[in-house]
């Protein structure tokens, strides 16, 4: 193995312990574009160099700032509208029949990135003041990078980001320009907090949520934690939610947690064995 094949390995093994993304060799074309900017922060010369320093002790910051790095944090407000339509006029009011006694629904965004996916929930119940108003409705975003997190906490964006998705009319509804940049109102803030947390670990509240958003994600996964990782959501999702995942991405061969339902592509609900189990858990949860 080459001096440069063997340092792309340790960088690749460094993503997959921090994170279970696997970064094949068809991918590693992508480590030295990902982390020019760090190479020239610390004056980096190549990879096998960066190999060997993060093979020295103590260089935990140094290996932070690599993951994050190599992390693929793609998003922007409405990705793919055509889900979206589906979640308004589909898969929202599905739910506001089943939890027509409690009024309230708690999401959860896996892998939220920089956070306009879980935005852009809250703003569908915003622009649907009639059917939700007496509601109260609850979104969680996570994402394994801090620095993301960070900025979804904010809640600031560039110009650039909120013309990517968002309506002049929307962006005049809901934000409001600061010297920082555009700012997402308190009103669809207010629905929404954002953790950091890794898809792999156990679910922040097991069996409480009414829908699940993992979008884009199971895609940097080998068969093996794309499993492991189709049982924490079954494990967070109660019996009757739903799981909507991205274009490229089904439960089919893949899991036997899930089963597609009738509202919509991309739209899975807990298959019947383990509805069965997670009844108690949903029971002991709410």
């Amino acid at each position: 193995m080459a001096l440069e094949d063997a340092s792309h390995v340790i960088i690749a093994d460094l993503l997959n312990s921090r994170t279970g993304q696997t970064l094949s060799e068809s991918r590693r074309w992508r480590i030295s574009t990902a982390l020019s900017g760090l190479f020239r922060e610390f004056g980096i010369e190549n990879v096998d160099q960066l190999a060997c320093l993060l093979e020295r002790p103590g260089e935990h910051q140094l290996a932070t700032r690599v993951v994050e790095a190599l992390l693929n944090n793609e998003t922007y407000f409405f990705r793919d509208h055509a889900y979206f339509t589906t979640l308004g006029n589909t898969v929202l009011p599905e739910l506001a029949k089943k939890r027509a006694d409690s009024k309230k629904l708690t999401i959860w965004s896996a892998g939220c990135s920089t956070g306009q996916e879980v935005l852009s929930l809250a703003m569908l119940f915003c622009e649907q003041p009639g059917r939700w108003a007496d509601w109260t409705i609850e979104i969680l975003g996570t994402d394994v990078s801090g620095k993301a997190v960070e900025q979804a906490r904010s809640g600031i964006y560039s110009q650039f980001e909120i013309q990517r998705g968002i309506s002049v009319a929307q962006m005049l509804n809901f934000f409001s320009e600061t010297a920082k940049g555009w700012k997402v109102a308190d009103r669809v803030m207010n629905m929404t907090r954002f953790e950091q947390r890794n898809i792999l670990d156990f679910p922040p509240a097991p069996g409480r949520f009414d829908l699940v958003l993992c979008r884009n994600c199971l895609l940097y996964f080998d068969p093996g934690t794309r499993r492991t990782a189709f049982d924490r959501l079954a494990s967070g999702i109660a019996p009757d939610g739903f799981l909507m995942l991205g274009a490229g991405e089904t439960v089919v061969g893949q899991t036997d947690k899930f089963e597609p339902a009738s509202c919509g592509s991309a739209i899975y609900t807990r298959s019947a064995a383990e509805t069965s189990i997670g009844v108690v858990l949903s029971g002991a949860a709410r």
